[in-house]
């Protein structure tokens, strides 16, 4: 057991999540868990500060997981107003102190969550243990990331902002999605429609696309009322996004090729994950052509541990605190 106590966290467009971090026996351990919204606070620091004056014993280092790219040390939140640097945070005695990307840290997370904090979506309950794995998810906004391993044991997170490239429409249907969002994006990216306000953007569309009018805005009324009644139009506008989460799953699977298996992050998927399951999400993502056979070979899994993200980041802390 090592003597260190760290500060992880996981902050994204909404809430921000802290916990204290130990290693017990080979295995971080998170303690002291508080979650705030981010509007709580005007600052990333204040909000940083306030966490740390309520711990016991204070952290001499950690590293949070912001949902945004890190340059030079420094993050700007891409759904948020926080601004934070690491050199900003060495000011409240952390030394060291690391900024990752949130869907970093679920990569480096996503291997040691418990089985039982996995709900499957479809595919072996394994996958190629030498392989990629690829997390990707919806909540405020679209992460993506991919863990590169080799046979060795050797491991590194790749972070991107794949949630950012172009959506690719895989029916009539969604060429149709994809033109009336064109009018008002211009470009339209995956983020645009799968997270919780992309719900919104394409329960819109396919009622122009059907001729009707809504007057939701607001996503979580689409899910509570498409969890209540699947038939109804927003059942269908949820069971169009499970088509397109799946779709894009499994373009990233083939783009980083993540025989490993492919992990669902984000808020979204485990309030919606009996929907899921049995929505066309497995079938989208398999029906990839000639590569069909290649991706039945691939587990999709949910990740229900509320703090993957804190776990990922604690790895990455101890690594860092030597």
């Amino acid at each position: 057991m090592t003597d260190k106590t760290l500060l992880v966290g996981d902050v994204g467009g909404t809430n921000a999540r802290f916990a204290i971090a130990r290693m017990i026996q080979g295995r971080p351990v998170l303690e002291h868990h508080e979650s705030f919204k981010g509007a709580d606070y005007p600052t990333f620091l204040e909000g940083v500060k306030a966490f740390i004056d309520g711990c016991e014993v204070k952290p001499s280092g950690g590293v949070i997981a912001v949902a945004g790219p890190v340059t030079d040390g420094a993050i700007d939140l891409t759904n948020s107003p926080w601004r934070v640097s690491e050199s900003e945070l060495q000011t409240l005695g952390l030394n060291p102190v690391r900024l990752i990307n949130d869907f970093e840290a679920l990569a480096w997370g996503a291997p040691v969550v418990p089985a039982n904090e996995l709900a499957s979506l479809g595919g072996p309950e394994e996958g190629e243990p030498a392989s990629a794995i690829a997390v990707l998810g919806p909540g405020t906004g679209f992460g993506v990331s991919a863990l590169a391993r080799d046979i060795h044991g050797n491991e590194i997170a790749m972070p991107s902002e794949g949630g950012h490239a172009c959506f690719a429409p895989g029916d009539a249907v969604e060429d149709e999605i994809l033109r009336i969002l064109r009018r008002r994006y211009d470009r339209v990216s995956i983020e645009r429609l799968i997270c919780g306000p992309g719900l919104l953007n394409m329960h819109r569309a396919l009622a122009e696309i059907e001729g009707r009018e809504t007057h939701i805005d607001d996503p979580a009324e689409i899910t509570k009322e498409a969890l209540e009644n699947p038939r109804s139009h927003c059942g269908h506008t949820l069971a169009r996004f499970c088509a397109i989460l799946g779709a894009v799953a499994g373009d990233i699977a083939l783009t980083t090729g993540a025989r490993g298996g492919v992990y669902i992050a984000g808020g979204i998927a485990p309030r919606i994950l009996p929907f899921l399951q049995a929505s066309p999400f497995r079938e989208r993502f398999e029906r990839k052509g000639r590569f069909m056979d290649y991706m039945k070979a691939i587990p999709t899994h949910v990740i229900l541990h509320k703090h993957a993200a804190l776990l990922g980041a604690a790895r990455v802390a101890f690594a860092e605190a030597g």
